[in-house]
């Protein structure tokens, strides 16, 4: 019969003093659901460790300092969590003031006239000799047919030959980017 006396006595504890232990509980939590879930777990835990517990114990003292503990806990790990979402949201700030700079440091016509002019630079490396310098002098120089034939001693229609090897090449290197090429008509006109 001790067994039910027990249950009684528990049953009895868990009447007088839940609403009280809840109340303690929700005084530091801020929220009566997790009060109440630390006030059952602390009864729960007293009854498990009940047998450990000197016979003139103050029970209710001692459940109130259970609660105390996973008050603490439950504040502890809330503070913990708090401070890495602040962390992660310092990161994000951190990350966002980057990209905004990053975007407005961006200048896209130079960007996209560096990686063109770079791939014109490679393109050119391909030619013969003599294409690559006809077509340097007409494109970069501005040179005329007429004057670049002068200087090589060639015919203008060898120098036309030339430039139009020159942008074959170019227009198969530069096929992505052909429907922006007519930003640079310099070269593919």
């Amino acid at each position: 019969m001790k067994g039910g006396s027990e249950i009684y006595s528990f049953n009895q504890l868990f009447a007088d003093y839940k609403s009280r232990f809840v109340h303690f509980a929700n005084t530091y939590v801020g929220d009566s659901m997790i009060a109440e879930d630390i006030a059952i777990e602390s009864l729960m835990y007293y009854w498990e460790n009940r047998g450990n517990l000197a016979p003139d114990s103050n029970i209710p003292a001692y459940i109130l300092t259970v609660i105390k503990h996973k008050c603490l806990n439950y504040l502890q790990r809330l503070r913990t969590r708090e401070e890495i979402v602040e962390y992660l949201k310092d990161c994000d700030t951190w990350e966002l003031n980057l990209r905004i700079a990053t975007l407005e440091a961006c200048n896209p016509e130079k960007l996209f006239s560096d990686e063109l002019q770079a791939l014109v630079d490679k393109a050119l490396k391909t030619l013969p000799e003599q294409t690559r310098d006809i077509f340097v002098r007409s494109r970069y120089n501005n040179q005329s047919h007429k004057e670049i034939a002068a200087a090589l001693g060639i015919s203008t229609k060898t120098v036309e030959f030339h430039i139009t090897k020159a942008l074959k090449v170019l227009r198969v290197a530069l096929k992505d980017y052909f429907p922006l090429l007519a930003f640079f008509p310099k070269f593919f006109c």
